[in-house]
């Protein structure tokens, strides 16, 4: 698609041509509000490894921006709304990603189930995160934990682009080579996930076959309603079904069960199987649903015989949970800091000496299917 030049906001900021690139992470605002512009640009350009370089409108303008910048002072990142008039973020997510190089695209979507539906679509699409747009009653931009998220997606997803920045790798990110080994058979699959999660998550199921012999139990920290899409998202990619957990279902062997958001999933022993628990206990970690009480009652119900995964996320969600799983015999495997987009739950696990095997989600799969003794299913 070639577009016209379009005449840029004056609230917009291009890195001139012949300037000396910065030498952070370079961020593109689009989004059709000029007060939403103008607040995140505030937001970000006071955090001294970041700055918004171009801001557009809609999508046809971000597109026509990019095109005329210089392709070594682009965005590493452009923050994408999906509402836009003119031409909205959907429309123009495949244009952006066709641009060499191409920046990493987190899209912006409304909290609503139709926000939570286009931002599972455009993850399908290429963008490679989301962030739901804070509602006022709820703090709107200046939410600390909107800008937690927030900065942590931008830094992350930076740091995957730009290998040559990534700091050290810290003791204990070296995975074995070894495959796992387990006294027992696992009766059921654990994975905890956060920031950056639905793209693991997809990349781990893409590479599970359809058939497993046990339940798999998902607690992904996200709003209600984005988890209804995630399961939904999850149950295209032509891994095992998935679908959001329901009070007092039994837990079938072969199927995903995602925990719906703000409700902790449970799991609990029923008529020689499992069933899952809903409860609006109170939050752990400062999450609901969050991963610990799922993998502490998983192990309870299995007598141990849990396979736990930690993906990447922030935090040590996670942390006590499998603690639990390996005290009861279980095992724990995690995802490597290279392929974390944030290493804070799975990388506390790894440091503290509960993860048997670490990898990016693709290898974890592979140990799944070794655990199940799938040594024939996909390959990772």
């Amino acid at each position: 698609m070639s577009l016209p030049p379009a005449a840029i906001l004056g609230s917009t900021r291009v890195a001139a041509a012949g300037t000396a690139a910065f030498a952070g992470i370079r961020v593109m605002l689009c989004d059709d509000s000029a007060t939403v512009r103008g607040i995140m640009t505030r937001l970000l350009d006071a955090e001294a490894d970041i700055k918004v370089v171009a801001a557009a409108r809609d999508g046809a303008q971000a597109i026509a921006t990019l095109q005329a910048m210089a392709p070594d002072q682009r965005p590493h990142l452009v923050l994408l709304d999906l509402e836009m008039p003119v031409m909205d973020g959907m429309t123009a997510l495949p244009h952006l990603l066709r641009l060499r190089p191409a920046p990493a695209v987190i899209v912006a979507s409304a909290l609503t189930q139709r926000g939570a539906a286009a931002a599972m679509a455009a993850l399908r699409a290429g963008a490679v995160d989301y962030v739901p747009k804070p509602t006022s009653a709820g703090g709107g931009i200046a939410d600390p934990a909107f800008r937690q998220e927030l900065l942590a997606k931008l830094r992350g997803w930076a740091r995957m682009r730009r290998p040559a920045a990534a700091t050290p790798a810290t003791p204990g990110t070296a995975r074995p080579r070894a495959a796992l080994s387990l006294a027992r058979p696992p009766r059921a699959i654990g994975i905890g996930s956060s920031t950056g999660g639905p793209q693991a998550l997809a990349l781990l199921v893409r590479n599970l076959p359809r058939t497993l012999g046990v339940p798999v139990v998902v607690v992904q920290h996200m709003p209600a309603g984005f988890t209804t899409m995630l399961a939904d998202h999850l149950n295209r990619l032509g891994g095992p079904p998935a679908a959001e957990a329901r009070d007092g279902e039994a837990l079938l062997p072969g199927r995903i069960y995602v925990a719906p958001g703000d409700h902790h999933l449970l799991v609990e022993a029923h008529a020689g199987g499992l069933k899952a628990v809903l409860s609006n206990g109170a939050p752990e970690n400062f999450c609901r649903p969050a991963v610990d009480p799922m993998l502490r009652s998983l192990s309870a119900a299995t007598d141990g015989r849990v396979l736990a995964v930690m993906l990447t996320g922030m935090g040590q969600d996670g942390l006590l949970g499998c603690r639990a799983v390996a005290a009861a015999g279980g095992a724990v495997i995690a995802q490597d800091e290279a392929s974390s987009v944030v290493w804070g739950m799975p990388g506390a696990v790894a440091k503290a000496g509960l993860a048997q095997w670490q990898g990016p989600p693709d290898a974890l799969a592979g140990q799944i299917r070794q655990a199940l003794g799938l040594e024939k299913g996909r390959a990772a």
